[in-house]
């Protein structure tokens, strides 16, 4: 690798301890310091910045706070208007009831009901009245003639709608304001003595003024309006009957904030102003609701809000100030320190490319020793392969001697019209075509470049092709391979290099053991965290166990047929590539034992 020129006029060991240069340093040391008049414009600008930010802070705490008010106030009104229309609602069920009542029903059939009946109406009406609290119960026919009362037998003026309702078969409702002045709240209710028109109906109304002594105290105006947008029911009695076409209160002014409506009215001195207006319809009983909520508490909690934020600003602000006149205080030793910084930065510069470029050719020289790497194990499973050539040739050319007998007895067989023997001729001879091909299958994954990705790899398949391709030199050795597939094991890793690692150390083994008298390996597989793959052989051992993983170690003769010393390197490296590792050891009973540790696949571990 080509070294970088050092062209620093420093020493190497002076520019190391040197502080990187601040960019723009000359810059900075040419500042110019702002003289004494301009320190009234700072203060004069900082109090007009902590008044802008205190009024944006109000503007948006009040936004904040009326929204939460108006969840709020939507929440009382709700409550309020179910509260209101309950309490309306048992009269109207009371009117139904008595409308289907026995009593009821022989006194509008009769017409002209004796005083019994009459007085067996009359208390009905009256129990119905002291248990629901009503104001009158009347029973009456469809021209207006009074059959029982109860609470009075006036008919209250204005119940005439109303009655016409009732009369037409549904259910009449509505408000009323009677001759003394008190707010009446009327259900009709139909009486059906058999198929048609109704026969008569059942009049039931209600104090309005005594629903309202009975609601709790508010601090929000609550009232309900009708069709006319007159009060029908209020919470303060000073809105009471106020409305009409012209809207329900004498407003001043409204407007709206946040999508919120704002009134300012002159309703009375206990009605807020401003205040926030909501409204909601309440169709089960035909009013329409609304409620004034008071602002102030959302004024006040925006202004609170809005000064603390403006004396933390005013405080920020004299803190700027005095930084900034602490700043130009020190403005004047800082650009004496800048100018001195400024004169190494071209030096620092020039010692930063050339430490760049140096980063630069390592990377490249990196890639270059990975790509050499790779080269060298493909060149190392190649020459695995010259090695295994005779052997391999030795194992297809019998089969193929085979299959040629065995086509030729099949012909045979065929012309002595023996079809038998032919069809088990010709089975041998496609079991024999089976196993040359598996065999070119194993060379040519073998041979082949395989891409450096880490996948899902089965330990017995590894093996059993590893042993299929080393079958040659083993029985050239005369050797004997203990070896029982078990239940499928995966571990993490890629197939062709896996297979590789344990090709050279099977070959390894057996080229160990050629001197040897008993010629034996072994290969064991135990599963677990990490996964574990043994080869035991009964050769003479490792002379130098550390340095078998060496590059260009190797016992064997010079001139032999393999005796770089790089097959267990490359085998390191690849396992290694794998998260995993390789040791060698010397077994106390004589022989070596190289183990391979790898990580369990995810389906593994799902399995245990």
């Amino acid at each position: 690798m080509t070294q970088s020129r050092d062209t620093s006029p420093l020493p190497k060991a002076q520019r190391a301890a040197e502080p990187a240069a601040v960019p723009g340093a000359a810059a900075t040391a040419n500042t110019p310091i702002p003289p004494d008049r301009h320190r009234l414009y700072w203060g004069l600008g900082v109090v007009l910045a902590v008044l802008c930010f205190g009024i944006a802070v109000y503007v948006a705490s009040f936004r904040a706070e009326l929204d939460q008010a108006a969840q709020r106030g939507r929440s009382d009104l709700t409550l309020a208007a179910d509260r209101l229309a309950a309490g309306l609602q048992r009269y109207r069920e009371a009117a139904v009831f008595l409308a289907d009542h026995p009593i009821v029903l022989a006194l509008v059939q009769s017409q002209n009901p004796g005083e019994m009946p009459r007085r067996s109406g009359d208390k009905l009406l009256q129990e119905a009245v002291d248990k629901t609290g009503a104001q009158s119960a009347l029973v009456l026919l469809p021209d207006g003639d009074v059959l029982a009362a109860a609470g009075g037998a006036a008919l209250p003026n204005g119940a005439q709608a109303m009655m016409q309702r009732a009369m037409n078969g549904a259910l009449g409702r509505g408000h009323v304001v009677d001759a003394s002045g008190r707010r009446l709240y009327i259900h009709a209710a139909p009486i059906f003595t058999q198929r048609g028109k109704p026969k008569g109906m059942v009049l039931m109304s209600v104090d309005i003024g005594l629903i309202e002594w009975g609601w709790p105290t508010e601090t929000s105006a609550v009232f309900f309006t009708d069709a006319d947008d007159v009060v029908v029911m209020s919470n303060r009695s000073e809105l009471v009957l106020l409305g009409g076409q012209a809207g329900p209160f004498p407003l001043n002014k409204a407007w709206r904030i946040a999508g919120h409506e704002i009134w300012h009215h002159a309703a009375g001195p206990y009605v807020p102003t401003p205040a926030l207006y909501l409204q909601r319809d309440v169709p089960v009983i035909g009013l329409k609701a609304g409620l004034l909520m008071d602002l102030a508490p959302v004024r006040g909690l925006a202004g609170l809000q809005a000064g603390m934020a403006s004396a933390l600003a005013l405080i920020f602000g004299m803190l700027l100030l005095f930084v900034m006149e602490r700043r130009r205080t020190l403005a004047i030793a800082n650009a004496r320190l800048e100018a001195r910084v400024a004169k190494r930065t071209q030096a620092l510069e020039i010692a930063n490319r050339d430490l760049m470029r140096e980063v630069a050719e390592r990377e490249e020289a990196e890639a270059q020793l990975k790509r050499a790497q790779a080269d060298l194990v493909q060149a190392g499973k190649l020459s695995a392969l010259g090695e295994m050539s005779a052997g391999i040739s030795h194992e297809l050319n019998q089969p193929l001697m085979a299959i040629r007998s065995f086509s030729e007895n099949a012909q045979a067989f065929l012309a002595r019209e023996n079809p038998e023997k032919a069809a088990e001729n010709l089975g041998r001879i496609s079991e024999l075509s089976r196993r040359m091909g598996r065999i070119i299958k194993n060379l040519r994954a073998f041979a082949r470049q395989e891409k450096e990705m880490i996948t899902d790899v089965e330990i017995n398949g590894v093996i059993d092709a590893a042993l299929e391709m080393t079958q040659a030199k083993i029985s050239a050795h005369d050797i004997t391979v203990s070896w029982t597939p078990g239940p499928q094991t995966w571990v993490r890793g890629g197939e062709v290099r896996l297979q590789q690692v344990v090709m050279n150390l099977i070959s390894n083994a057996a080229d160990a053991m050629a001197e040897s008298a008993a010629r034996h390996i072994e290969i064991e597989v135990t599963r677990g965290d990490p996964t574990t793959i043994a080869v035991r052989d009964t050769g003479p051992g490792i002379l130098e166990p550390e340095k078998i993983f060496d590059p260009f170690y190797t016992t064997k003769e010079v001139g032999a047929a393999a005796g770089l010393g790089l097959g267990l390197s490359i085998s390191y490296g690849l396992i290694q590539s794998f998260g995993g590792r390789i040791r060698g050891v010397n077994r106390h009973e004589g022989g070596a034992e190289f183990s391979i540790e790898l990580r369990p696949a995810a389906r593994e571990v799902a399995a245990e």
